[in-house]
């Protein structure tokens, strides 16, 4: 024996872990997805360190509200359905009918002009308020760009602002 103590969650068993987490949240989706008699189906992925579940179909806007509230609102009670199930907190992500997708690549286009912006003219800006999920992925694309970020605010109103770097 070496002494070491053996890691606390092997990368098989984060799999597993996630896999889980995916099958209970598709689980409690399935079942909303009846009472509320809307056809879709559930894909699963594990994207990173999270798992991922899609719902895709037709007329599912019902599902994403005005500006995806109704979908923070269904994938947080997706996370309390997966945490009833498995006992653990879940970062899982929940996607409806392409929205998430759609909405990471017109924010990442965003982040991008924006920084570029900032990079020219060496002065901060700040985008619109946007929820945690938004603000991560302008947080990355700025990143990406060599560019620094922080958020400001309160919820509901908290905001990124980009800065030029150093």
């Amino acid at each position: 024996m070496s002494g070491e103590a053996p890691p606390k969650d092997s990368a098989g068993a984060a799999v597993k872990r996630l896999e889980h987490e995916g099958d209970a949240a598709a689980d409690f989706l399935e079942e909303l997805l009846d009472i509320a008699d809307l056809d879709g189906d559930i894909d699963l992925d594990i994207e990173g360190d999270r798992a991922s579940v899609s719902i895709v179909g037709a007329e599912l806007s019902v599902l994403v509200g005005a500006n995806g509230e109704v979908l923070e609102a269904l994938q947080e009670l997706t996370r309390i359905a997966v945490l009833r199930e498995t006992g653990e907190r879940s970062r899982l992500m929940l996607d409806v009918a392409g929205y998430r997708a759609d909405r990471r690549a017109a924010l990442t286009e965003r982040a991008q002009q924006t920084a570029a912006r900032v990079l020219s003219s060496g002065e901060a800006e700040s985008l619109e308020p946007m929820t945690p999920f938004e603000r991560k992925v302008v947080h990355d694309a700025v990143a990406a760009a060599g560019l620094r970020s922080e958020s400001e605010g309160e919820e509901p109103q908290r905001r990124v602002v980009i800065q030029p770097s150093g």
